[in-house]
């Protein structure tokens, strides 16, 4: 099922993303690091024909949106309130938002500096206080080859970006190729000399339900990290994935989990003291 296309600007940038399906149930979707949008070509429809409505957004520097060299131009707080931007842009209702890893992150975010901006959160892996060492040892690396291999890693993007998008797990893995160094650059410095999460005091207030996958043997994002997340905010809960593949590669069971915590958020909530019952 294809989307309809659309963009706003944030603070003179351009901001792009896609709306999938109609309706008053609206779950807004967020990629991850140095990812995009088409992260969720399968989850998207798949929520629509479960009777959503589905945005999905490219954060600044990343897929179709604008890609400032600017490392000022990045950073949490900063994509938080791109994403309440973008609810208000499309004028939603207080949609269900979320994300993985980076998306996940932001969702936090967004749901401390725009409290009554979302209704629910969906935090697929997210990146906190236990992820901290593996993600130094994973994006630094990262960050200096971008810093010394511009020319090579021009001509591996130039050579990239000419192979169709076909299989949906080679894309998600060609689409870090096919980045222009110098944004991929610039958005690693926004992030990581930069606030990477609210902290725990932040997030022990966030009263909104919230549905945390953790996953096993991933040390970036450590089931720890999850669980911690659940303890700390009152209205969350844990959904095991067997792996990080598991919502790849074989999606039913989370897709079911997902669709049936956004009905749930939705539900009306049981009227007080019997108001309205007939008398």
């Amino acid at each position: 099922m294809a989307g309809v296309a659309g963009s706003f600007r944030y603070n003179g940038q351009r901001i792009a993303y896609v709306d999938y399906g109609e309706g008053d149930r609206v779950l807004v979707l967020v990629h991850g690091l140095l990812m995009n949008r088409h992260m969720y070509d399968q989850l998207a429809p798949e929520m629509v024909a479960r009777g959503l409505r589905v945005v999905t957004v490219d954060l600044l520097g990343h897929g179709a949106s604008d890609k400032p060299h600017d490392m000022r131009a990045y950073g949490m707080t900063t994509f938080a309130d791109q994403l309440a931007a973008l609810i208000d842009h499309l004028e939603l209702d207080r949609p269900v938002v979320g994300g993985t890893s980076l998306g996940a992150n932001v969702a936090l975010e967004m749901a401390c500096r725009h409290p009554r901006a979302a209704r629910g959160l969906f935090i697929e892996m997210p990146v906190l206080d236990n992820a901290l060492v593996a993600a130094g040892l994973i994006f630094l690396p990262i960050l200096i080859s971008l810093r010394v291999g511009k020319p090579v890693l021009r001509g591996v993007a130039a050579l990239t970006n000419r192979v169709p998008r076909s299989n949906f797990l080679l894309d998600i893995l060609l689409d870090w190729t096919r980045r222009p160094p110098e944004a991929s650059e610039a958005v690693l410095q926004g992030i990581l000399f930069g606030r990477t999460a609210p902290p725990r005091e932040e997030r022990e207030l966030i009263g909104l339900p919230a549905l945390v996958i953790g996953h096993p043997a991933d040390p970036l994002h450590p089931f720890s990290d999850s669980d911690m997340l659940v303890s700390e905010m009152p209205a969350a809960r844990i959904l095991n994935a067997e792996s990080i593949f598991e919502w790849r590669v074989n999606p039913g069971r989370l897709d079911g989990e997902l669709a049936e915590f956004v009905a749930e958020v939705y539900a009306p909530a049981p009227a007080a003291n019997g108001a309205g019952a007939l008398t």
